[in-house]
């Protein structure tokens, strides 16, 4: 990939965090398509995606080239997976009609990645995570040397079809899978920083997955559970000693893998709780009836935890309960929503 003011720049999966890239990045003037379906991508095609930013102004994004079909984007520059863990298999496929040459992948999904273990050196080097990647469909079809790994810190929602809200954070941490300075990496960062964004370069893009997999593997899942918000969570006493149960485990297996953490847990703790009211991803998911990242959000620290030989007691009780909620509201295509009587 070449520098240039202009990228052609492909969001596959503008939802709500996809959308907040694609209006954020159209709006610096790239040349910008998204991937949706259904009502969203109507309402995005009749009146153009709207984003409501933090801090309370409201962009509009007209003309957007939106689709459902990936292969009428064309060859791109970027290509943003913004899909949900689980839904990457079903585009795996379609995925290289957007590649030229020098295509970069960006995928920006929660949780353990499917490309943990490719370029990663050591005893578990090229191991196929099946939590996320049953049978390594994803490491075979997608080409790892195209990959940039991102870690999101951005709280946001779709609050209505082609409309996405922002709440808070607007952070893209971008690595190279094995810590290399690269001039895409570098010219990527400036792109995402020229339209308002935090993108720094780290080299260990795997210890800052950790890092908010760390707290989100305890607060998704248990936010599915109860209907609480981050800080409802974290200011009842004996569930925050269970977060802290959780987090403590998936500690000791990062540390199994080299992972040092540059935070304390409480720390961390603490930082959940400072975004507020705020629904986790999971929670919006089971109230609108859409399947969640269970297995990357937590399958997935299960299976590094056998790996390692780490014991996970407090992280499989929640798996099982938040597992079963899922099952039961597939079953019967369902959502479950708290309504003021």
């Amino acid at each position: 990939m070449e520098k240039s003011d202009r990228m052609k720049i492909c969001i596959v999966g503008a939802g709500a965090v996809g959308g907040y890239l694609g209006a954020t990045l159209a709006h610096a003037g790239h040349d910008v398509s998204v991937i949706a379906r259904g009502a969203h991508l109507e309402a995005i095609r009749r009146n153009g995606l709207k984003l409501i930013r933090s801090d309370g102004s409201e962009w509009i994004i007209p003309n957007l080239r939106a689709t459902d079909r990936i292969a009428d984007a064309g060859s791109q520059d970027v290509v943003m997976l913004t899909l949900k863990a689980h839904q990457l298999v079903a585009v795996v496929d379609e995925l290289p009609a957007l590649l030229g040459p020098t295509t970069i992948i960006i995928p920006l999904q929660n949780g353990i990645p499917w490309w943990y273990f490719q370029k990663h050196g050591g005893a578990f080097a090229g191991r196929i995570v099946e939590s996320v990647d049953p049978g390594g469909v994803l490491a075979a079809r997608i080409d790892i040397d195209r990959l940039i790994g991102s870690v999101v810190y951005a709280a946001t929602a779709v609050v209505a079809p082609g409309v996405v809200r922002h709440f808070v954070g607007n952070r893209f941490l971008l690595g190279e899978l094995d810590g290399a300075q690269t001039p895409r990496i570098q010219t990527l960062s400036a792109i995402l920083s020229q339209a308002g964004l935090t993108a720094p370069v780290t080299p260990n893009i795997r210890a800052e997955v950790w890092l908010k997999l760390w707290g989100n593997l305890a607060f998704n899942p248990i936010s599915a559970l109860t209907h609480a918000t981050l800080a409802d969570i974290a200011r009842f006493p004996a569930m925050r000693a269970f977060v802290a149960a959780m987090m403590t485990e998936a500690q000791a297996i990062a540390h199994s893998l080299g992972i040092e953490f540059p935070v304390s847990l409480e720390s961390r703790i603490a930082g959940a709780e400072s975004v507020g009211s705020h629904k986790t991803s999971m929670l919006q998911d089971i109230e609108a009836g859409r399947p969640i990242e269970l297995e990357a959000l937590v399958g997935a620290v299960i299976e590094l935890g056998k790996l390692t030989q780490t014991p996970t007691p407090s992280i499989e009780a929640v798996y099982a309960c938040a597992g079963l909620l899922a099952k039961t509201l597939s079953d019967e295509n369902g959502r479950l929503k708290i309504e003021p009587l």
